[in-house]
């Protein structure tokens, strides 16, 4: 991943697609702006999402997802750089998809939180391969929702033995 300069970093702060990729802002921290991004992201899932009908999540799932392709790829164009570290969004979903039918309460938030962590940082295939292999918006998109898909796996693998 490569930092935007600030200019660019200024620019794209004005713009919807930039302010979303940024995951609203959470994607400028100095300091791993990939955790800082997961960690907001349960911000919206704790206050509007976790209580959603299945449907209507796998909804918000799909649409973020579209949504945050075409935003990563607005970023890449505008930055020339292939994997901005600013663009979070894919944290977004990628946690969204690990507390996807999560048991209720704090413990679990917090496992699916260091989970999904864990599959995006070592990156076990196929995650890898995406990272590899797909560019783009799509590509910056689709490592971390296979990641958010490990994670919901063990979690959920998890909460039935217990």
């Amino acid at each position: 991943m490569t930092v935007a300069p600030v200019g660019i970093r200024r620019r794209l702060m004005k713009h919807p697609l930039g302010w979303l990729a940024a995951g609203f802002g959470s994607g400028f921290s100095p300091w791993a702006p990939g955790t800082v991004g997961s960690a907001a992201a349960l911000l919206p899932w704790w206050f509007l999402m976790r209580d959603l009908p299945l449907p209507a999540y796998l909804a918000v799932l799909a649409a973020g997802f579209a949504l945050g392709c075409w935003a990563a790829h607005w970023v890449i164009r505008e930055t020339k750089i292939e994997d901005p570290s600013l663009v979070v969004w894919d944290e977004f979903i990628g946690m969204w998809l690990a507390l996807l039918a999560a048991p209720a309460g704090w413990p679990w938030m917090l496992a699916a939180f260091v989970l999904f962590r864990l599959f995006d940082i070592a990156k076990p295939w196929p995650v890898s391969w995406a990272d590899r292999q797909l560019h783009g918006g799509f590509g910056a998109m689709l490592d971390d929702a296979l990641a958010g898909v490990y994670a919901l796996a063990v979690l959920q693998a998890v909460a039935l033995v217990l």
